[in-house]
């Protein structure tokens, strides 16, 4: 794998360093009263924080998976700095607007994922998407890109290779039926897999024996779809109720 600098565009800042950040975060920790929120969700929106600090709650940091699905669910722009190696790679995800902002293209992203990429803050955006009236916000638009294929990419080849907690339980899936895949970069049993998914019902399990599939690449397909809206889960339909009772069948023996 190269080295993460060459993949900078030439003419862009350096990225900051973890040490440095990490003291910047401190800082901010000392400052926050007594009792407040995570630095790293103080200042978001109340709902969207509520979300991330489920994870935080249970002892451990979201994933970068995580939250750009919260990012998505609430439709609030936000800038999500993660560790890359010792630097920190800021990436900007605009919903409302469907373009996201990251100093990387999606090839070099894409690459990135074959090592974690922690999530060290998450904050508000204080860039602004491309026609946004404070166009004095506005960053280069060569540094924006759509935002399907980048949610996508990191659903298909990011760090996390389960269910998001949003999809997990008894629960069978279809696809909706205003999803375009013309953005996306489909084929192969996954593109099977979704036109099947277009007629059928099917629970995370069932994909996961669908030629070709298996439990790692149903669960990424899955997470995939929701990151796209383009996901409709049933937890009544009667598929999804016989799953529950098979499974909790086999836990008894």
């Amino acid at each position: 794998m190269p080295e993460f600098e060459p993949t900078i565009p030439f003419g862009q800042p350096e990225l900051m360093r973890v040490s440095g950040f990490t003291r910047y975060l401190d800082e901010l920790a000392r400052d926050a009263p007594e009792g407040a929120p995570s630095t790293r969700l103080s200042s978001l929106s109340p709902s969207l924080t509520q979300d991330l600090m489920r994870f935080e709650q249970g002892g451990r940091e979201p994933d970068l998976l995580e939250v750009l699905a919260a990012c998505v669910r609430h439709a609030r722009s936000i800038t999500v700095h993660l560790r890359c190696r010792e630097s920190v790679l800021p990436l900007s995800a605009f919903p409302r607007e469907r373009v996201a902002h990251c100093a990387l293209d999606l090839q070099a992203l894409i690459a990135l994922q074959r090592e974690p990429l922690p999530v060290l803050q998450v904050e508000p955006a204080v860039l602004r998407a491309p026609g946004d009236a404070q166009t004095a916000l506005v960053g280069e638009a060569r540094l924006y890109q759509p935002l399907a294929p980048l949610l996508w990419a990191i659903a298909l080849h990011g760090a996390r290779g389960e269910l998001l907690p949003e999809l997990t339980g008894a629960a069978v899936y279809r696809l909706a039926p205003t999803f375009d895949r013309a953005a996306l970069d489909v084929h192969g049993p996954l593109g099977a897999a979704i036109e099947r998914l277009r007629h059928d019902v099917a629970s995370q399990r069932d994909i996961a024996g669908w030629p070709e599939m298996n439990n790692e690449r149903a669960c990424r397909l899955l997470n995939g779809l929701y990151l796209q809206a383009g996901l409709i889960i049933s937890r009544s339909h009667p598929a999804a109720l016989g799953d529950s009772w098979f499974r909790s069948m086999r836990a008894t023996q």
